[in-house]
């Protein structure tokens, strides 16, 4: 078995093909970097403090956070360390202020700590210090530890260490044994303060502050009969934290709506938002107007932990009417079939679920943006998923339409059958869409048709209405089983 010694004896005697050695005068070592310690007391603050955290989680991926503490702290300047908060805090958006002496707790200086500790970095804060070297090596079958002390001189591209009076690089060491943390290097982030207190002992503070990678988004289930005319709709409200801490028994907000930020520059959010404070505590999710938001306030605390998501409800609605609609949408591209000349183009049958958010829908919360996934019932009574469909910021009363797909048993083609110049950039187009219904329940199918320039509909086989300025609908009854064909012949001009 080949072994290996670490001995100091034979460190400092092995060869130049093992590691470089530099003969160095005998001169005073280097005196170790230590950070100045600040002056004036230091109070420490963590999570045992805390008696209060509310949480106001903007659509976005962005958070106020409101944190309470009971803190006992020396009169004079004083240096307070805020431990236990969001690892994405914006610190330019950071405000500290005591909530029982308003005025008698200035902040003189405010710092983010977010040199956090890792084996690299510790090794760096080392450079000028000395510490120990351990290796593990087999001496005949048996576990030998080996220890050296050494002065860490450089750690560009690998590390120089003084050993006695030679420079040595090149060791391989199983770990590090350090003597201290530096002051300078935290474990977790923190924000320091550096205050002057002119009041009582006693302060009850609180630090507020803007926080990235918290986000929330709405999520609904629409449940239909097998009829299709009445359904259940069910909102929750699913929220992430990736924030780096954890809000143990958090009073929970939601603003939904299009917030206006600054780009890049995030640090000049201002605490409007601050105004936002909860309602009587209920158990549902209450909703106010605020600004020109939507405020959503969850009636009781819950505790949302990192790196989780959590669901919580947000509204249900019972018996909500619905009705499905087939449509049909032209295109401004479409006038024949250019692979085979003389035979119509298919078009695509989308199918709709549209419903009111009112009250007589059994409905009326605003409901913010969110994917709405619809289940129907089958013939055997079991639900099935059907589609779904994302929503935008809906308020009260506003009319949803929820795409859930292409019909399979509807199919439409079409044809332009004629195309005549009229005169000086005027022409005259004929067009017909035939629709057949493959179901065994007759349908309604709207047909919209894209028309340019200044156009006149000379004739058609079926009422139509005029929607905007270049499209025209018709709406096509089909029986089961049969096929209905709308022709229509339009005057354009451009």
């Amino acid at each position: 078995m080949t072994t290996k010694s670490f001995a100091l004896p034979i460190l400092l005697a092995v060869s130049a093909a093992a590691l470089v050695s530099i003969a160095a005068p005998r001169a005073e070592a280097p005196r170790p970097t230590v950070a100045a310690a600040p002056a004036g007391p230091v109070v420490v603050s963590g999570h045992s403090q805390q008696e209060d955290v509310a949480l106001t989680v903007y659509n976005g991926g962005l958070a106020l956070v409101r944190d309470v503490r009971a803190l006992t702290l020396p009169a004079g300047e004083l240096h307070l360390r805020f431990e236990d908060i969001a690892a994405t805090v914006n610190p330019a958006t950071v405000h500290l202020r005591s909530l029982t002496q308003p005025g008698r707790l200035p902040v003189l200086e405010q710092n983010y700590e977010y040199d956090l500790l890792d084996p690299q970095k510790l090794l760096q804060k080392y450079v000028g210090r000395e510490l120990t070297l351990v290796r593990t090596t087999m001496e005949n079958g048996t576990a030998k530890t080996t220890e050296v002390k050494a002065t860490l001189l450089a750690l560009n591209n690998g590390p120089v260490w003084r050993i006695g009076t030679d420079i040595v690089t090149g060791i391989a060491a199983d770990h590090y044994r350090f003597p201290d943390l530096p002051d300078t290097l935290y474990s977790r982030p923190t924000l320091v303060w550096t205050l002057d207190n002119g009041g009582a002992p006693a302060h009850r503070v609180e630090a507020a502050y803007l926080a990235n990678n918290i986000a929330w988004n709405a999520d609904y289930v629409l449940t239909i009969d097998q009829q299709g005319r009445a359904s259940d709709l069910d909102g929750w409200v699913t929220l992430k934290n990736n924030t780096g801490t954890s809000f143990t028994g958090a009073k929970l907000q939601l603003v939904a709506g299009d917030l206006h930020k600054v780009e890049p520059d995030a640090a000049r959010q201002n605490f409007a938002a601050r105004a936002a404070m909860a309602v009587d505590a209920q158990e549902a999710i209450t909703q106010q107007t605020f600004s020109e938001y939507h405020l959503y306030t969850l009636g009781r605390r819950t505790t949302i932990a990192n790196a989780e998501t959590k669901q919580l409800a947000l509204l249900h609605g019972t018996g909500v009417p619905v009705a499905r609609r087939y449509v049909v949408d032209g295109q401004q591209w479409i006038y024949r079939n250019r692979q085979q000349p003389g035979t119509p183009l298919r078009d695509s049958v989308k199918v709709f679920y549209d419903f009111r958010n009112d009250a007589a829908s059994g409905l009326g919360m605003p409901m913010p943006a969110g994917t709405v996934r619809i289940y129907q019932t089958d013939p055997n009574g079991q639900v099935q998923y059907v589609g779904e469909d994302h929503i935008d910021h809906t308020p009260k009363d506003e009319r949803l339409s929820l795409q859930i797909g292409t019909a399979f048993d509807v199919v439409a083609e079409r044809r332009q059958t004629d195309f005549q110049e009229r005169g000086a950039a005027t022409y005259e187009l004929a067009y017909e869409v035939t629709l057949r219904n493959r179901k065994e329940t007759p349908i309604m199918v709207e047909v919209n048709e894209p028309l340019g320039g200044t156009w006149t509909i000379l004739s058609s086989s079926h009422r139509w209405t005029k929607t905007d300025a270049f499209a025209a609908r018709f709406s096509v009854p089909v029986a089961a089983g049969a096929e209905a064909t709308v022709r229509y012949r339009v005057r354009v001009t451009w």
